[in-house]
């Protein structure tokens, strides 16, 4: 049951996501203060001061506070020092997607945490979406039979600015992965083989980072259903998120509606379109605000984390065979990924629920009286 406990958080960046969830976090009931701080003090005192939150000047500042969880959106490069420093401290860390910028410092927090009964949620907010929660629960009730097909897309409308891409860690790992987790989540079944093609058809900066700008990739999953995920940064209609589960009695789509960016060119029967989506927070704003609803949940210890840095570094490893297989033209099963860069097993995840199965936590919010 949800718990109905004020808490206090901590917010760790105030760029563009960390402005979204400071926003979010100040209206949710059971959050009595947020406290952020950012790299740049002024735009961490700015967002503060318009959503009448607490204002830390850095982040050891932030860490002396009497925090009961705390909400990672810095730059990736940040990422595993600050989930260790809070996971030290025993205090329950919500941290934006990716765990690191590569696969070694990934594997590295899974290590650290192995035997951490702190909770880490990562912020795959997929998951959190009504039509994603649909359709697995279309899946898990047999009501589409067996699986035969999974169809996913992540089509971005216009490409980010060419430092983003520098630093992106390529399309597979950057966008991708999104679509490797839904995968793994809507069937739960592990994906264990991949193939995949990039191009280049627009900016030279994709290129010049040794990225693609458009992607097609095939996989199998464990019990032998096949599964699709195309992606490009050039969807120009807008942007259009979508997955289709097919299975032998029926089928499930995710993100088909007035909004989506399709243009249908049969004459008798155009689809209605309304405004079509252009962004991701656009197309994922409940999501958004669902996620860190549970991640209060979390903190007060009501469930177990609902996507672990063990499910982020599967997605990555997902990713990671995808590139693979993009540079030598090959199939790249995931157990190859797995022996090189993953020294003892992954933790697992309920497939009945989503959630890890270890949910306990070194420390909780202090009961407050009215």
């Amino acid at each position: 049951m949800p718990s109905e406990r004020a808490v206090t958080l901590g917010l760790a960046g105030a760029g563009r996501m960390g402005a979204v969830h400071a926003e979010t976090l100040t209206t949710l009931p059971t959050v009595a203060t947020v406290v952020i701080a950012d790299a740049d003090a002024d735009r961490a005192r700015a967002a503060a001061t318009d959503l009448g939150a607490e204002f830390a000047p850095d982040i050891d500042t932030l860490f002396a506070e009497q925090l009961d969880g705390l909400v990672v959106a810095t730059a990736t490069d940040s990422h595993p020092a600050l989930i260790a420093r809070a996971v030290d401290a025993g205090i329950p860390v919500f941290c934006e997607k990716p765990v690191a910028v590569d696969i070694e410092g990934t594997v590295a927090v899974v290590d650290h945490l192995r035997h951490a009964a702190v909770p880490v949620q990562i912020g795959f907010q997929r998951r959190f979406d009504p039509g994603y929660r649909a359709a697995r629960a279309a899946i898990a009730s047999g009501r589409l039979g067996w699986l035969h097909t999974i169809r996913t897309i992540t089509l971005d409308p216009a490409p980010p600015p060419s430092e983003y891409i520098a630093r992106s860690g390529g399309l597979f790992r950057d966008c991708g992965v999104h679509d490797f987790d839904m995968i793994r989540w809507v069937t739960g079944h592990e994906i264990v083989e991949a193939y995949a093609m990039g191009a280049n058809r627009g900016a030279a900066s994709f290129a010049a980072a040794e990225d693609v700008d458009t992607a097609a990739v095939s996989l199998r999953l464990d019990d032998g259903t096949l599964a699709t995920v195309s992606m490009t940064r050039y969807n120009g209609a807008g942007y259009d998120v979508r997955l289709e589960a097919l299975g032998s009695r029926g089928n499930a789509v995710v993100g088909l509606n007035h909004r989506s960016p399709l243009e249908s060119v049969e004459p008798d029967h155009g689809l209605p379109i309304g405004r079509p989506y252009q962004e991701f927070m656009d197309r994922f704003r409940v999501a958004y605000r669902r996620e860190l609803a549970v991640f209060v949940d979390v903190v007060t210890g009501a469930v177990g984390s609902p996507c672990g840095p063990h499910d982020a570094l599967e997605a990555f490893c997902v990713a990671e065979a995808c590139e693979l297989s993009r540079h030598e033209h090959r199939v790249v099963e995931l157990a190859e990924i797995h022996q090189r860069w993953i020294r003892s097993p992954l933790r697992a995840t309920h497939r009945s629920t989503g959630e890890s199965t270890t949910t306990g936590r070194a420390r909780g919010p202090k009961p407050r009286t009215c």
